[in-house]
């Protein structure tokens, strides 16, 4: 069975699906590779690191006509239109927010699975690309914010005065959250970390932060690990109680996101303006609306001084690292949907690949999406 990479078309996008390591390891259980010239490149692997580990480097339409198609961002129209019935792509395809692609990809009679519904299961974290790339996403915004900040991160004691460390709060303790309170506690910050959840608070601590304990919203963990939606009024308490602690900060990094929803306001536009000028937030959650209500996607918004960051697709500016990640993510999930000769073997009473798969047979399977998509069961 072959396997295509082709090179990712997304502005700005520098990742790559599989690296020449996955490729060399992956040869290994009969699969061969096409892949289309140039797709390593923004990630560090040139052309003859792929032939070197076994792949044949070619065309777009010789990665596109592969068995198996495998992609880092949701295809574009066009690019579903080079798919034909049958052939398997993998990759991110927005199964919640993107009913346009999970409908043409079910009409083009793919079979397709998302990266974003790999279940959050034991079994299946070495496959868990939300969660692999939420990692490279925390740090990036630490540094981000750091670099955007103009001071210093740790206390300095010199020949010219100490200068105090500064003070970080991190919005979120999911995989990104965390990664970020860890970054800014390495880098020397006083970090305070927030969560709705009440089991995040031990995680906060255990990495050096100071949970901020809003005692008065009950817990709020829903399945699979997230946070469930907050009603109104328990909105309206969080945004007071971090309306006060922002405006002790200098620098906020907000994460918080609830799959196939809107994301929360945690930062309202009269709390922005009580922080001090210089003060810098990073929201990461920009592209589902963001966490502080002045964000704008994509944009950086100046307001009373106070920088409002929202960067797009951060995991891409550590191509190298998220591409090593991600990869081993597909590896993984390949080895899963092939059998001992290199065929496709789909086993849907498989919790992981029933899951994952988005459409299949002309279908939409996940019954999330298909409500995203707006279709019946």
């Amino acid at each position: 069975m072959r396997v295509g990479v082709p090179k990712e078309s997304r502005e700005g996008e520098r990742r790559v699906a599989l690296i020449p390591d996955s490729v060399g390891s992956l040869t290994g259980e009969n699969l061969d590779f096409a892949v289309e010239s140039g797709a390593g490149e923004g990630s560090g692997h040139p052309d003859s690191e792929y032939s070197d580990a076994g792949a044949s480097v070619g065309s777009a339409d010789d990665a596109w006509g592969a068995d198996v198609v495998v992609k880092v961002a949701v295809p574009t129209t066009d690019e579903i239109g080079r798919l034909r019935s049958g052939q398997v792509l993998i990759g991110h395809l927005a199964p919640l927010t993107s009913g346009e692609t999970t409908k043409a990809l079910a009409n083009a009679g793919v079979t397709s699975f998302a990266m974003e519904s790999i279940p959050r299961i034991t079994r299946a974290q070495a496959m868990d690309a939300l969660s692999s790339q939420a990692n490279v996403a925390g740090y990036a915004a630490t540094l981000l914010a750091a670099r955007a900040a103009g001071r210093f991160f740790p206390m300095m004691t010199t020949a010219a005065g100490t200068v105090a460390p500064a003070r970080v709060m991190i919005l979120g303790a999911g995989v990104a959250g965390l990664q970020a309170i860890a970054t800014a506690k390495r880098l020397g910050a006083v970090v305070t970390g927030f969560d709705i959840r009440r089991a995040a608070w031990e995680q906060i601590a255990s990495l050096g932060g100071r949970p901020l304990e809003l005692d008065f919203i009950p817990d709020a963990e829903a399945e699979g690990g997230y946070a469930r939606p907050l009603t109104d009024e328990e909105n309206e308490k969080v945004r007071e109680a971090l309306a006060d602690a922002a405006a002790k900060q200098d620098v906020i990094i907000t994460t918080a996101q609830v799959p196939g929803r809107r994301a929360p306001i945690l930062i309202t536009a009269d709390a922005v303006r009580n922080m001090q000028p210089g003060s810098v937030i990073v929201d990461l959650a920009g592209d589902s609306g963001g966490n502080c209500e002045l964000t704008q996607a994509g944009e950086t918004v100046v307001e009373n001084g106070v920088k409002i960051i929202a960067p797009d697709n951060l995991p891409s500016d550590m191509a190298a690292h998220a591409s090593q990640l991600y990869a081993k993510n597909v590896e993984n999930l390949l080895k899963l949907l092939v059998g001992e000769e290199g065929q496709l073997n789909l086993d849907f009473d498989d919790e992981i690949v029933a899951g994952a798969c988005l459409t299949h047979d002309g279908e939409i399977r996940n019954e999330r999406a298909r409500e995203a998509a707006g279709v019946g069961a």
